[in-house]
């Protein structure tokens, strides 16, 4: 064989870095900003001491790199540390970085080439990727461990979980202090939790509107008309389909989805007659008096009303 290779499986912990914004740059200002990450990230303390023990390994990413420190695992946080507060002094550099431990292959040809993949660093990838400029993330495994010592307790901010490629979540930290990090949100987790609110909202205005409906319902049961309605049932209504307020016109699978819950709650109140969604929804976007609808649809009351998009 003209090569060999030895595999070895093995713990590391890693430190993913990356160069936010890198591809947007020109060819000469990559190459310039990766050689100054290079000389910044080689002259931490904690990336000096580990090189000398022979227990660092370094793998160019394209626009970054992963360090693979065999020491502890509090390695790679502290060298994130250190890195941060030296781009105090390089402004141009806009990083983000991801911790993770876990399994690595390292591969050594007869060269003594070194080479490595597996778990450990795919994870520390995707921790990193959950994050913007200036973040230092950690894996929730990580921070389990770095949370048993005291001077790293104060720096862990749990962000919960975050989705990463092929609809994959993982549980993440956020690592930072009054000096160094970054402790925004990061846009991604951002952007869910706006959703979340947003849904949450729609939900309790839903809610309020079909509480009034019922409240509304009982109120109708315990009235008497003021006209004499003959031959139309005292105890019958006919649910109208809401109409779209808002200023796209673009609410009307919101207001019909509002009108059809409000009538099958109705329909469920004994005793209490409720007219079909056909024959309510057949007024949609006519002008018809609504006496007039409650005699065609030979009912004694008659639930109308609107949606508006608010924000």
């Amino acid at each position: 064989m003209s090569s060999e290779e030895q595999t070895r499986l093995q713990i590391g912990h890693v430190l993913f870095i990356d160069i936010v914004g890198y591809s947007k740059l020109l060819v000469n200002e990559q190459s310039g900003l990766l050689r100054e990450l290079n000389e910044l990230v080689s002259g931490t303390r904690e990336f000096r001491e580990a090189e000398a023990e022979g227990k660092l390994i370094r793998l160019p990413t394209g626009d970054g790199m992963a360090l693979v420190f065999r020491t502890d695992p509090e390695a790679p946080a502290q060298c994130a540390l250190e890195i941060a507060r030296a781009l105090k002094e390089h402004p141009r550099i806009a990083l983000r970085m991801g911790i993770h431990s876990g399994p690595v292959n390292e591969v050594v040809d007869v060269n003594q080439r070194q080479n490595i993949a597996g778990a450990g660093i795919n994870m520390a990838q995707r921790v990193m990727d959950c994050g913007d400029a200036g973040h230092i993330f950690v894996s929730k495994h990580v921070a389990e461990d770095l949370e048993q010592h005291d001077r790293w307790r104060p720096l862990l901010h749990d962000l919960g979980s975050c989705e990463v490629k092929h609809g994959v979540r993982i549980e993440i930290s956020n690592l930072y202090s009054d000096e160094v990090g970054n402790p925004q949100l990061p846009k991604k987790l951002e952007a869910v939790r706006k959703h979340r609110a947003h849904v949450r909202w729609a939900a309790v205005a839903i809610g309020l509107l079909v509480l009034g409906a019922i409240v509304a319902a009982f109120m109708i049961l315990s009235r008497r008309p003021t006209m004499s309605l003959t031959a139309i049932p005292e105890k019958s209504i006919a649910v109208l389909p809401f109409v779209d307020m808002s200023a796209g016109k673009d609410q009307e699978y919101f207001s019909d989805g509002i009108s059809e819950e409000l009538l099958n709650l109705l329909a469920k109140i004994p005793q209490l007659q409720v007219t079909a969604r056909t024959s309510s929804f057949a007024f949609k976007g006519k002008e018809i008096g609504v006496p007039e609808i409650a005699r065609t649809l030979h009912v004694a009351h008659v639930l109308e009303g609107s949606v508006r998009k608010a924000g």
